[in-house]
């Protein structure tokens, strides 16, 4: 009876999601394999989708557990793959990230697939045997008729409409084909081709040099040459053959004529960085507090694995330890994956991966091409690259062997996916490691609560540096109150303190690092007359103005509109701006300080491919004295150079609408602190703020994460917040506001209804609540909160609840989200 394949199709509602049973058509059977995409036509229509093969079934077991017959089964109409993009255990992730980001099992393996093999469908049309050549028609059907009776087999939409000179947006084949005049075909075509070189080799006639001389035609000398070099090396791409021989491609021409050579094309790899050998890597020696860590991550990944954390602060030589433990790893035959946040995959991080273990590394990063990171994925796919280094998707990385995985900076928020499916990194790492009995090292100055936490309770394994390495010392913090700044009547952001400091560290040929974490020039802008404060039409959010442009734009949608001192509210010339972002500091700093050079980092200053490393790059190699930029300067930077930091504005994170926002606020004072001072000379970092007693500011001004750390494990056990608890955030979005707050409140009473038939579920239930910005590019967002333990009776009310809640009247033109948060 042949086989059945059970799939995974794409763009199905999470309330209809479940494998779908499809005919494997004969041609088809022997190279499908589980782990393949195919095309099948889907719901009732004919419309082709993507969608991955889960498993395969002889068909008298499907068609006995579905009671299905043979005949109502569709058959599979395409196989994309040759060989499976993904392998079981892959498979095994993307159900449990179904089951805990309730998201569907397509979307989940999505993730998975790299860049690049992507597909784009596209409609091919013929005519209908029954109007081939017919003229009964008029206008422009008729000149479509007349052209595809003239044409063998289907033609691309694309090429008919631009062959006839038509609207290459008209729907007029569609309505065609829906009449029954043409006949209309899908083939999928991946977005990026794998990168080819062509390549040169003598022909299968050509067996010795005597066959040469045997040719009815002689060849000249310089086409000897070009055979002799052949025989010697074999094959050879054009471009170098043409090198090494001194000839022009028109002497190879002329032995392609004369059945002397042959063209192919072979695959290469696309490769984001220039790899050069730099000699034997420097030998990395522990201390003492290193060592003890190191001998006891090399133990647990010796006797099957788990987690641990890695703690250490800021200049402890905590990458010194993942490093040695790579080496152990790396020599055992394993695979590695290193993942950093993406403000600390810098051109020193490749650097120091490049030039201990060469062309074994992959780098998986968003900056990349399409081209680049699908070749990336092939060659680790390949087991030509073993180790791994990247951001929040290298975690999904197809490495043989998995031994290690690394998560420098783990308490980092970008390791949380902001859009379906939303896991986050670290629950992903765990997931891989315990399915190859691997070591998972959590790495951080300041980990996040529900880390350390588990540490505390033993469910992770603990070891600590605590003093920076070598004879380097933490550096002095001095803490500036802008409120008596304000008194004095500096309007500056830069207080009286930090400029003389500033000051002394150009004179000393030392440089500094400003921390500002709001880009553009000033934060909002508003009128003086009427109180008015200019806005995003799209986005409940202040419109912040960009000196560069003149402008004020929205962070958030990317609308913009030029600057006026006219008031659209009450007409007025009365506009002002206030508020500093990293454009103002910048043209303060150049007032204040006429002789410094001044380098800005922000998301404005490095758009371009590479702007970021060239500018960490020009900042290293002394061309400038001073870095003034957003969050991306705060971390992961390594300057020997640099002794000076200053936290312009340290309570910016501190009051916001975010349980995490005290814990956010000390990680980003602690990290940049710990840019300073990393060298031969003492640091000094300068936090100014307009709250100096606060407990977050004196925590982080002492580098003294444990006692924030009990400070704030407190106050999260009182508000009943993660780590004691998971935090559900399910979300609606829709472009009317009293419809989804409407959603919202029904998604509620539906939940609290379910919960009477529940005894075993304990939560707490909040909202529905606006978000913290509730409109966003014309899109209205609502949640509903829910604290919870985030087991399976609780995972598996709110999936049934989400799925019954889709089949509502309430969730039409209504977009669910779901965020789980653990702290």
């Amino acid at each position: 009876m042949g086989l059945i394949a059970e799939v995974a199709v794409q763009n199905t509602a999470y309330h209809f999601d479940h494998l779908f049973g499809y005919l494997v058509p004969e041609p088809f059977a022997a190279d499908l394999q589980v782990g393949c995409r195919v095309m099948v036509p889907f719901g009732r229509g004919t419309v082709l989708r993507q969608a991955v093969v889960i498993r395969l079934l002889p068909a008298e077991e499907a068609v006995q557990s579905s009671g299905l017959p043979l005949d109502k089964y569709k058959s599979i109409s395409a196989v994309l793959d040759k060989t499976p993009l993904i392998d079981r255990h892959m498979i095994a992730l993307a159900e449990y990230m179904r089951d805990r980001t309730f998201c569907t099992l397509f979307d989940a393996l999505r993730t998975m697939f790299p860049a690049g093999v992507n597909l784009t469908t596209m409609a091919s049309f013929a005519v209908a045997d029954l109007y081939r050549d017919s003229t009964e028609f008029e206008g422009d059907v008729q000149i479509i008729v007349d052209y595809l009776s003239h044409r063998k087999g289907y033609v691309r939409k694309k090429i008919i409409l631009s062959d006839l000179g038509l609207d290459l947006d008209s729907d007029i084949l569609e309505n065609l084909a829906k009449k029954g005049i043409l006949q209309r075909d899908y083939d999928a075509v991946r977005t990026v081709g794998d990168a080819t070189v062509r390549m040169v080799r003598l022909s299968s006639l050509i067996g010795s040099e005597e066959d040469l001389d045997a040719l009815p035609e002689k060849l000249t000398k310089k086409q000897r040459a070009v055979a002799e070099e052949l025989f010697r090396i074999g094959t050879c791409s054009v471009k170098e053959l043409c090198y090494f021989t001194g000839v022009t491609e028109t002497v190879l021409k002329g032995l392609l004529n004369k059945d002397v050579i042959e063209y192919y094309e072979q695959e290469v790899y696309r490769r984001p960085y220039d790899i050069r050998p730099t000699g034997d890597p420097k030998p990395i020696l522990l201390q003492e507090e290193q060592q003890a860590a190191f001998d006891g991550l090399t133990a647990q990944w010796k006797n099957g694995g788990g987690v641990s954390l890695l703690y250490g602060v800021t200049g402890s030589g905590k990458t010194s330890v993942y490093l040695r433990l790579i080496d152990e790893v790396f020599a055992a035959g394993q695979g590695i994956i290193v993942m950093v946040p993406e403000i600390s995959l810098t051109p020193q991080t490749l650097d120091l991966f490049y030039q201990r273990y060469g062309d074994t590394v992959a780098v998986f990063h968003s900056g990349l091409s399409a081209g680049e990171r699908l070749d990336e994925w092939k060659r680790v796919r390949d087991g030509l690259a073993k180790i791994v280094v990247g951001t929040r998707s290298a975690v999904f990385a197809p490495v043989r062997e998995l031994g290690l995985i690394i998560m420098d900076e783990e308490q980092e928020h970008t390791y949380q996916s902001d859009r379906s499916p939303r896991y986050h990194a670290r629950d992903i790492a765990k997931f891989r490691c315990a399915e190859r009995d691997a070591l998972l090292v959590l790495a951080s100055a300041t980990p996040s609560l529900s880390t350390f936490a588990a540490a505390q309770s033993g469910r992770y394994s603990f070891h600590a540096l605590r003093t920076r390495y070598g004879d380097a010392v933490l550096p002095e913090v001095v803490t500036v109150d802008l409120c008596k700044e304000r008194s004095a009547g500096n309007r500056s952001s830069i207080s009286r303190y930090l400029l003389a400091e500033l000051k002394k560290n150009l004179d000393e040929g030392r440089q500094s690092i400003l921390l500002m974490n709001r880009r553009g020039y000033n934060t909002y802008v508003a009128c003086e007359s009427c109180g008015n404060v200019v806005t995003c039409p799209n986005c409940s959010i202040s419109l912040t103005y960009h000196n560069a442009n003149r402008r004020l734009m929205c962070h958030y949608c990317g609308y913009s509109i030029p600057f006026s001192r006219v008031c659209p509210e009450c007409g007025e010339e009365a506009v002002r701006y206030s508020g500093s972002g990293t454009q103002k500091v910048e043209e303060e700093l150049a007032e204040l300080l006429p002789g410094a050079r001044i380098l800005r980092m922000d998301a404005d200053t490095t758009m371009q491919k590479y702007a970021y490393d060239r500018n960490l790059s020009a900042f290293r190699d002394g061309e400038y004295d001073i870095m003034v930029g957003t969050q991306m300067v705060a971390k992961g930077l390594d300057f020997e150079n640099v002794t000076l930091v200053g936290v312009l504005n340290a309570d910016k994170e501190l009051y916001n609408d975010d349980f995490q926002s005290m814990e956010r606020t000390f990680d980003l004072i602690t990290q940049v602190v710990g840019r300073a001072g990393r060298g031969r000379w003492s640091g000094k970092a300068v936090i100014q703020t307009m709250n100096p007693g606060n407990e977050v500011i004196r925590f982080a001004s002492a580098q003294d994460y444990e006692s924030f750390y009990s400070y704030e494990i407190g106050v999260r056990k009182a508000m009943v917040y993660p780590p004691f608890c998971t935090l559900v955030s399910v979300g609606f979005r829709g472009a009317k506001q009293e419809r989804v707050e409407q959603a919202a409140a029904a998604f509620l009473d539906l939940l609290k209804e379910r919960l009477g038939d529940a005894n075993d579920i304990r939560l707490i239930a909040l909202g529905p609540m606006p978000e913290r910005v509730v409109r966003v590019g014309g899109t209205y967002r609502y949640r509903v909160l829910i604290k919870c333990r985030f087991q399976a009776p609780f995972r598996k009310l709110l999936s049934e609840l989400l799925k019954d809640f889709g089949r509502t009247s309430d969730a039409k033109s209504i977009t669910t989200v779901v965020d789980v948060e653990n702290g």
